[in-house]
């Protein structure tokens, strides 16, 4: 067992469960198989089976450590308290989430009532019951369980202790989805700087703050910053965890949106793909991890113009979150909008409209009215009205999803940018030519800056201003800008 911990801890997960396996045997032997010390190598063996990614081999082995610690110990004793917590943490991992709630509230009642409300085991539950609700998207009770953990563990444990790194690390992944960037940058950046001194640069507990920063940079436009960190997540993770490991995929999510942003669409497809490979086979097709992979390549296919293939892939990864999440989780508002855009694309514009009011709803009512993810979702709404020729009730949308964005994001993203290319072709559409053309060269402007000067997006707005052009009988101006386009469109098909 003792060698087996140390292996754990130093991320050789490998020769840690060989090590657990035999203390089992010599459990076994030893005590018979309801003696105490086998349920505590059950799960610890365990523990090591779900650092490589063996879920299935793990469960089993929890589920018979504490049918032998309730026997042996009573139903009331810490140690079956920390057992559920274990087959609780198994069970979101797994995305069974109606299945774990019950065993972490029930091992947290244990803990509270035998150890007390201040003790560390209090709060591994808190935080494994924080987990599960982030999952489900209920993020005000698992900031509240996040930050009782992250404070018993800094008063018993000190700051610098490794149990709290993962409380930092739960609290940045709560706070990302809620686009609370300071204060997921903050706390990220602290659990990756105990992690980094406590276990050192290679260890796979850098693996979750890394990502975590990595996005929060892609999505505020800072791509010089977020590529480094998302590129050495994934070298951490292939070297310590294997090619096949679900962590490797979390380290591909952020490269792929990336790739993306940035216009390099076979790039993000080819690591897309990867990333959802690795989760359909660890976690199987109907987990929500999957699905989330699933939408990013339906984000794909929406950026180079397949709808069908875009809305397909949508709707699975949306039944997929319907059914595990409930239908009002702000993931299931992502693959609506997805699906909002494909409609849109194939000029099903009746079908849309519900597609995106409902994204709207979601996200305003889960994540606020001024988060990135609701100007989206105007910002699709708004240009489905604008093709309608509904133009009174586009306009409104558009200008407070820019705003939106330029109070997240400042005035310069490249998400602001796309808002104003969109106001722009309102503008244009209504023959107010005048309020359009100094939109379209700021959009211009903003997207070479930000993006360079052969994005996809650059061609988009290309094509819109020479459009406009073209309407005010300036065709000598027009061309150019035409030519530009095709020649960024022939390298980005």
């Amino acid at each position: 067992m003792s060698a087996g911990d140390r292996a754990y801890q130093q991320g050789r997960y490998a020769e840690a469960e060989r090590f657990f396996a035999a203390a089992l045997e010599r459990a076994e032997r030893a005590g018979g198989a309801q003696d105490p010390r086998v349920a505590l190598s059950l799960g610890l063996l365990a523990s090591a089976y779900q650092a490589t990614g063996s879920f299935a081999k793990a469960e089993p082995l929890l589920g018979r450590a504490l049918g032998i610690a309730e026997g042996a110990l009573g139903p009331d004793h810490p140690e079956v308290a920390a057992t559920l917590t274990a087959v609780g943490g198994l069970a979101t991992a797994q995305g069974r989430y109606a299945q774990a709630e019950p065993l972490l509230r029930r091992a947290l009642a244990i803990d509270e009532r035998v150890l007390g409300p201040e003790h560390p085991e209090v709060a591994q539950t808190l935080q494994a019951l924080a987990s599960l609700e982030r999952r489900q998207g209920r993020y005000a009770d698992a900031e509240t369980r996040s930050r009782r953990a992250l404070a018993i563990r800094e008063k018993a444990l000190g700051p610098e202790h490794l149990d709290v790194a993962t409380s930092l690390a739960g609290l940045a992944a709560l706070y990302w989805p809620q686009s609370r960037y300071v204060e997921t940058e903050q706390l990220a950046q602290r659990a990756l700087a105990i992690r980094e001194s406590r276990r050192g640069p290679d260890h796979p507990d850098v693996i979750a703050p890394l990502v975590t920063l990595a996005l929060i940079y892609a999505e505020q436009g800072r791509f010089t910053r977020a590529e480094p960190l998302a590129r050495r997540a994934l070298a951490v993770a292939e070297k310590a965890l294997g090619l096949e490991h679900p962590d490797v995929a979390t380290a591909l999510e952020p490269l792929a949106a990336l790739a993306r942003e940035r216009g390099r669409y076979a790039e993000a497809d080819a690591l897309g793909m990867r990333a959802l490979a690795i989760r359909e086979k660890a976690l199987g097709p109907e987990h929500p991890d999957v699905a989330a992979a699933v939408d990013g390549q339906a984000e794909l296919a929406i950026l180079r113009r397949n709808a069908a293939q875009a809305e397909s892939l949508a709707r699975r990864a949306l039944a997929v979150q319907e059914k595990a999440l409930g239908p009002d989780h702000p993931d299931v508002a992502r693959s609506l909008r997805v699906v909002g855009q494909a409609q849109a694309m194939q000029n099903r514009y009746p079908e849309a409209e519900p597609s995106f009011q409902r994204a709207l709803a979601i996200d305003e009512k889960r994540l606020g009215p001024e988060s990135p993810r609701v100007a989206l979702d105007l910002d699709g709404l708004g240009t489905l009205y604008r093709r309608q020729g509904r133009f009174a009730q586009a306009e409104p949308l558009l200008h407070r999803a820019q705003a939106i964005g330029e109070k997240v994001f400042g005035p310069e993203h490249p998400q602001v940018a796309a808002s104003i290319v969109d106001l722009a072709s309102l503008y244009r559409d209504q023959s107010h030519f005048s309020q359009a053309e100094p939109l379209y060269q700021w959009a211009l402007t903003l997207q070479r800056k930000s993006l360079g000067p052969e994005h996809p997006d650059v061609a988009l707005s290309l094509e819109e201003y020479a459009a406009l052009l073209k309407q005010t009988n300036r065709e000598a101006e027009a061309g150019p800008l035409e030519a530009q386009a095709r020649a960024i469109r022939a390298k980005t098909p």
